[in-house]
């Protein structure tokens, strides 16, 4: 009797699932404008949770520190979680009032040195060429003028005002509603890590209250898995990235390297994207260098490979190391997958992602072969 209400009950669940189905694929720009709806009320608190998870990296940290050195029990939280705000603004204050200005004065050097570059090309190519005459003829013969592209450029920009004043309401409102929606989420984030084994509790509560104890177990070790994993790749990747960007800063001083300052920073923020980060920064800092001094610039390519061997084989795997535990193989599909699907953030999310799910596969894989005796003698 009791077999027959269970299997009434799942047929009316199926049933119901079923017809819910169908209303929705009937009504698929109903539900996309409801979902989309309830998306931009929770987006503060989505945001909030994941400053409060990053934030939570340095803070724990620092907190460790504090309670070496000894304290109140009280203020340590309050303490720890106030110095890491004042060590983020410190670092965006460096970054608006050191590396900004820095970067404006190289673009608006670059107004200049790009015409100077391209004439000693131009001059170059003529004496390499000087035995073909019509050749020389050719390159002669390209001028380029920057009056001109500037003008074209203004024609553009103001051409373009227009629709830039029509829209100029809603970009401000989305500005305002931005700052809003970060305000809030900072605030939430602040919460989260004031009480954050207080929420763990709970959260745990309502999980054993509502779920059968063995599900809400796995899904307790799946969440303890992400979070330290998530937490290793970002100590790891940002520690790395630090490194490698103080290193081209030094050896490009010591060297006389122009914009190290620029090209120091830019190299430890493009860092953080994994494998092809660094490439990245090379490639803008190569063509920075090379609009003063292509000799200077090959010999930045070069201390480029050097660096970026040490750093490869002797810092990475000592900070970073298996701290996402992902075969070097499977790093390069998860950076591949993230790029495609969610740009720059997705190279970044993707590894510690696809870690925890590797690893989760490998447990399963392992359990499964494990209790088959006729698969011993297999491997």
């Amino acid at each position: 009797m009791e077999n027959n209400k269970e299997n009434l009950k799942r047929i009316r669940n199926l049933i119901v699932f079923t017809i819910l189905l169908y209303l929705g694929v009937q009504h698929i720009d109903v539900v996309f404008q409801v979902v989309c709806n309830l998306f931009g009320l929770i987006s503060p608190f989505v945001l909030g949770a994941g400053i409060a998870f990053v934030l939570n990296v340095p803070m724990s940290a620092i907190e460790k520190q504090i309670e070496k050195i000894g304290g109140k029990r009280k203020y340590i939280r309050p303490l720890s979680l106030v110095s890491t705000i004042v060590c983020v603004i410190l670092v965006i204050v460096i970054v608006l009032f050191v590396v900004v200005p820095e970067l404006a004065a190289t673009l608006m050097s670059l107004k200049d040195l790009v015409p100077a570059f391209l004439v000693r090309v131009q001059e170059a190519a003529e004496k390499l060429f000087a035995e073909n005459p019509r050749i020389v003829e050719e390159i002669a013969s390209i001028k380029i003028d920057w009056e001109e592209i500037v003008n074209e450029v203004i024609s553009f920009l103001k051409n373009g005002a227009g629709s830039v004043l029509n829209s100029t309401v809603s970009v401000a409102v989305s500005v305002v509603s931005g700052i809003a929606n970060f305000f809030i989420g900072f605030v939430f984030a602040c919460y989260i890590l004031l009480q954050k084994e207080k929420l763990a509790v709970q959260v745990k509560k309502a999980m054993y209250a509502f779920i059968p104890v063995k599900k809400a177990d796995r899904i307790l070790e799946i969440c303890t898995l992400s979070s330290k994993t998530f937490s290793n790749f970002l100590t790891g990747q940002g520690m790395e990235a630090l490194i490698l960007g103080f290193m081209f800063f030094i050896t490009m001083l010591i060297l006389r390297f122009p914009y190290a300052l620029l090209v120091g920073v830019l190299v430890a923020f493009t860092a953080l994207i994994p494998i092809f980060g660094a490439f990245i920064g090379c490639a803008v800092g190569a063509f920075l260098i090379l609009m003063v001094s292509p000799v200077k610039a090959l010999g930045f390519l070069v201390l480029f490979l050097v660096l970026q061997q040490i750093e490869g084989n002797f810092i990475y795997p000592h900070v970073v190391g298996n701290s996402v535990g992902l075969p070097s193989m499977w790093v390069l599909v998860a950076v591949s997958l993230g790029g495609s699907t969610m740009g720059v953030l997705g190279m970044i999310i993707f590894i510690p992602l696809i870690s925890v799910i590797y690893t989760l596969f490998r447990e399963e894989v392992y359990q499964r072969i494990g209790g088959r005796k006729e698969l011993e003698d297999k491997f």
